[in-house]
């Protein structure tokens, strides 16, 4: 039985019987959703255009070390129905508010809505001027907007599932097909990301890409961060396991409520019924992930470094423009040379796409951060408070964290300083919960769920994998 520590005992109940595979989808989409405006459509194309495909092994060791992360997050949650900070809690009372900094801090910079507005700017005003003070305005109203549709939702979750599968499946689509029409004509990209994957790249230094970037980029290969925390969420919200005690965060202005609870339940595990479905849940959890979250990232994030190659390289390998771009200067001379290839509305279409991708990983970030806010706030201090509902605080700390963002967005940097300054933070933060994630998987669940070794192997080299990466930015920060 799970130990109570700081927070009441889990209640026994029985766990209920698996859910088939396809009604499981969703979770796992939300979190590729996340991935494609952070690191596949922004970091890892940056990083291809300074240095080709050197690190582009580093990209999918990533993304399939995030892959496990994940599903570690859904252990706990699927095995408990509590949040997986919940259980970070139990360890520790003082994980309360840490978590709450690890979780707002990172996040409070309007990266993609600022990078939004700037290529909205460039296709209403062109991207030979600039227009600062357009920017902001623009990048107030895709954070506002995202804040309308979140609070419109009568049941929070089916919004955010429902607006992710459809952008994920259309940003599929044109990628694939962009894909495609490159690389039929420059099949000597295939090859040379293929050998640079498997040979590990070539060793050379570039000064553009400090450590900090590095671990943004692998923090940001798939969700990133505390994003992939929200994983519990998703899973509560969707039900699978002891989820489905939990009950779902409902809007207070267009949803009708439903009992939700904090704490989670536990079942007994030695139980042979138990057993059979747990090793049932277990199974179709890892095939989501697998197919939503896993498989998504991968093909995404090997089309769009290939794309981003095809149109900023050459045959020789030379890059196709003269001077350097800075910013998001990089997405603009893709944007350009496929209007070259391809006429000036392949060139709006792909600005389009690329709005569209940020927008969206501007509304799943500013869900997510809020749902853990709401969750750890709930737990460490407001358990017994009536008013205060889950509900309630979601939507304050939502629009509490539109007007952070408003205010840092007058004093922070470029879209490109914003995006990098959320990722490095966010790889030193997963550093520090992969560790917490492996001592509650595997000391406080009960025998039979708990992590196996080889799991545990690979949790560990995560760990020293980011850790490694963390205290080279750190020092890179101090001595540089």
């Amino acid at each position: 039985m799970i130990p109570p520590g700081t927070l009441p005992p889990l209640e026994t109940r029985q766990l209920p019987p698996a859910a088939p595979l396809r009604s499981m989808l969703g979770p796992g989409i939300i979190l590729a959703g996340l991935a494609l405006g952070s690191g596949e459509f922004i970091l890892w194309p940056y990083i291809t255009f300074q240095s080709q495909f050197v690190f582009f092994w580093a990209c999918l060791l990533g993304v399939t070390m995030q892959y496990f992360i994940n599903m570690e997050i859904t252990r706990w949650t699927l095995a408990t129905g509590e949040h997986v900070v919940t259980g970070f809690f139990r360890i520790n009372r003082h994980f309360g508010w840490i978590f709450i900094l690890f979780n707002v801090i990172p996040w409070m910079v309007p990266a993609w809505a600022t990078s939004a507005a700037e290529l909205t700017s460039w296709m209403i005003w062109g991207n030979e001027q600039e227009h600062p003070q357009a920017v902001k305005i623009l990048s107030i109203a895709g954070l506002v907007g995202c804040g309308l549709i979140l609070t419109a939702g009568p049941v929070i979750y089916e919004t955010v599932e429902r607006m992710q599968i459809v952008l994920v499946t259309i940003v599929m689509v044109l990628v694939v097909v962009l894909a495609v029409w490159l690389l039929s004509q420059r099949p000597d990209v295939v090859t040379k990301q293929f050998w640079s994957t498997i040979t590990l790249g070539a060793p050379t230094f570039v000064p553009e890409l400090e450590p900090s970037l590095l671990l943004g980029a692998l923090a940001f290969a798939g969700a990133g961060g505390t994003m992939n925390l929200a994983q519990s969420d998703y899973i509560k919200e969707k039900g699978y396991g002891m989820g489905r005690y939990i009950g779902r965060m409902t809007s207070p202005i267009t949803g009708r409520a439903e009992a939700t609870s904090e704490i989670g339940f536990q079942f007994a595990s030695e139980d042979p019924e138990n057993q059979q479905r747990w090793k049932q849940w277990w199974r179709n959890a890892n095939l989501e992930q697998l197919i939503s979250f896993y498989l998504t990232c991968v093909i995404c994030l090997t089309l769009l470094t290939a794309i981003a190659y095809c149109l900023t390289y050459d045959a020789s390998g030379q890059r196709t423009m003269i001077q350097e771009e800075e910013g998001l200067g990089f997405v603009s001379v893709e944007a350009n040379r496929l209007g070259e290839l391809l006429g000036p509305s392949a060139k709006t279409c792909f600005l389009i796409m690329g709005i569209a991708i940020l927008l969206t990983t501007e509304f799943g970030v500013l869900d997510a951060v809020t749902r853990i806010s709401t969750n750890l706030v709930k737990v460490s201090w407001l358990r017994e408070n009536s008013f205060w509902t889950e509900s309630r605080l979601y939507y304050l700390f939502l629009w509490g964290l539109i007007g952070l963002g408003v205010v840092v967005l007058f004093q922070a940097g470029g879209a490109l300083a914003q995006i990098r300054f959320a990722a490095a933070m966010n790889g030193g933060v997963m550093f520090i919960y992969s560790g917490i994630l492996i001592y509650l998987n595997v000391r406080v669940l009960p025998k039979g769920i708990r992590m196996p070794t080889w799991r545990l192997a690979i949790l560990v080299a995560v760990v020293l994998f980011f850790g490694y990466f963390t205290i080279q930015a750190i020092q890179q920060q101090l001595f540089s």
